[in-house]
């Protein structure tokens, strides 16, 4: 049996732009991506902790290092600049790989979208 399970988590995330001409994604810095284990182009769930608006998506990657977080077409219409996200990621396992998952890896967020040092 297949189970899903949240894979990583990007909590306390602030959209930077929101852009709706654009055929849709969510672009997330490469650096928060790598922390995170979400690779580029894998699908995302996008929780918007401010309007309470929920989206999937694709993440694209951002320059390194810019704490960009954006909403592109689609994704635009559920959240705004400044409207506070938590980005998710899951993965299947099988029951075995299950009872050894230890949990997602989290990356919490500072001031302007940086990662902990």
């Amino acid at each position: 049996m297949h189970r899903e399970f949240c894979k990583s988590k990007i909590t306390n995330a602030v959209v930077t732009k929101s852009l709706r001409p654009y055929e849709g994604s969510c672009g997330i810095d490469v650096a928060i991506l790598e922390a995170a284990d979400i690779r580029p182009y894998e699908w995302i769930l996008v929780a918007n902790v401010t309007t309470g608006a929920r989206l999937e998506t694709y993440a694209i990657p951002e320059p390194r290092n810019s704490g960009a977080i954006h909403a592109y077409g689609a994704a635009a219409h559920r959240a705004a600049i400044g409207d506070e996200i938590i980005i998710m990621s899951v993965c299947w396992l099988e029951d075995d790989e299950a009872a050894r998952f230890a949990g997602p890896r989290v990356v919490k967020l500072g001031a302007g979208n940086t990662l902990a040092s």
